[in-house]
């Protein structure tokens, strides 16, 4: 199974990433540092994320699946600073 999934952290922001292999365990690869500027220590100590998969296939190929990912980006604004943490594409001003 390939999905794309949608991390929401406890400051409302988001990040949309893909797992070609379905790992249970797999939470993307946004930038830390970036996510880190935006929690305090205390924050930092006790925290749940919340991760949902929005798209999933059994079929498609991994060129679908980069796609619907940037779709999905793009759909959910997770590339706008205020709203996620999405690098990628970048934000047009």
């Amino acid at each position: 199974m390939k999905v794309v999934f949608k991390i929401t952290y406890p400051n409302g922001k988001i990040y949309i990433g893909k797992d070609l292999t379905d790992s249970i365990n797999y939470f993307g690869s946004a930038n830390s540092e970036r996510i880190a500027l935006d929690f305090s220590r205390e924050q930092r100590r006790d925290f749940s994320i919340r991760r949902q998969i929005p798209w999933e296939s059994e079929t498609a190929t991994n060129e679908d699946v980069n796609r619907k990912e940037v779709e999905l980006i793009l759909e959910y604004q997770s590339n706008h600073p205020q709203i996620g943490y999405n690098q990628w594409p970048k934000l047009k001003k």
